[in-house]
C-alpha cells in the first residue's frame, strides 16, 4: 500500500552521506559536484576533515570571487528576484559564467523539518554551470546557517565565478547575512505599513542596493 511504499523509501533514504564517501580538496578543485556536495553535507554536520576545512579556509581568504547575499521579508519575492539575476547572467554572458546558488529556508521549532522549497521558483538553474544547494537553518535562530561559511569557501574552491547567497526570510530586526557576502541586495515589498516602520528595518542600514519588489501590484 501507499504506506508502505513511503515508509520504504524513507528507510531507503536513511543514512549518512558522509559515510559513504569523505569530499576530498582535489575533487572539489576540479569542479565535481558531488563533492561540492559532500562537503557541504559535512560542514552542515560539523564532520569535515580538518585538512579539507583548512583548504575551505584558505580558499576563503584567497579566492576573491564574488559573493552576492539576498535577503529580505518572506514572500517578498526572494526566489523570484534570484532566478531573475541567474536567467540574465546566462543570457547576458551566454551561459559562460559558473553561479553557485546557496538558498536557506527555515527550519520549523515544532517538527525541526525544512521545506527547502526555494527551487519550487527556480526556472533558469537547469544548466551544467549553474549548481544549487538549499540549506536549512536548523537551530541557528537566525536566517542563516551556522555552516554557511564552510559552505561558500566550498563554493569558491570548486571555481565558481559568482555565488549567491540567498536567505530565509526576515522580519524587521535582522542583518546576519552582511558579514558574509561582498554586496547585500534586501529584497521588500511596497505594503511596508506607515512610514515610521522604514526606521525599524536593521537592513536598510546596512543593505548596498534594496528592490522593491511587486511594485506593480495596486496601490
Amino acid at each position: 500500500g501507499l504506506v508502505g511504499m513511503i515508509n520504504s523509501v524513507i528507510a531507503e533514504c536513511d543514512f549518512d552521506v558522509n559515510a559513504v564517501s569523505t569530499p576530498s580538496a582535489s575533487a572539489i578543485l576540479t569542479g565535481d559536484r558531488a563533492a561540492v556536495a559532500r562537503a557541504i553535507s559535512a560542514a552542515e554536520q560539523d564532520e569535515l576533515a580538518p585538512a579539507l576545512l583548512d583548504e575551505l579556509r584558505a580558499a576563503a581568504a584567497t579566492r576573491h570571487t564574488p559573493v552576492l547575499g539576498i535577503t529580505g521579508t518572506g514572500g517578498s519575492g526572494k526566489s523570484s528576484l534570484t532566478d531573475e539575476i541567474v536567467r540574465r547572467f546566462r543570457l547576458d554572458q551566454n551561459d559562460t559564467v559558473k553561479i553557485g546558488l546557496i538558498s536557506i529556508d527555515p527550519s520549523r521549532k515544532r517538527t525541526g523539518g525544512a521545506l527547502l522549497g526555494d527551487r519550487i521558483r527556480m526556472n533558469a538553474i537547469e544548466h551544467p554551470n549553474i549548481f544549487m544547494r538549499s540549506l536549512a537553518t536548523r537551530d541557528t535562530g537566525s536566517e542563516i546557517s551556522v555552516a554557511l561559511p564552510e559552505v561558500i569557501a566550498a563554493c569558491k574552491l570548486a571555481g565558481f565565478d559568482l555565488v549567491v547567497v540567498e536567505t530565509s526570510g526576515i522580519g524587521q530586526g535582522n542583518a546576519a547575512i552582511v558579514p558574509f557576502v561582498d554586496l547585500s541586495l534586501y529584497v521588500m515589498t511596497p505594503e511596508f505599513g506607515a512610514a515610521s516602520q522604514l526606521e525599524k528595518i536593521d537592513m536598510l542600514d546596512f543593505a548596498d542596493v534594496v528592490a522593491i519588489n511587486k511594485f506593480d501590484k495596486r496601490g
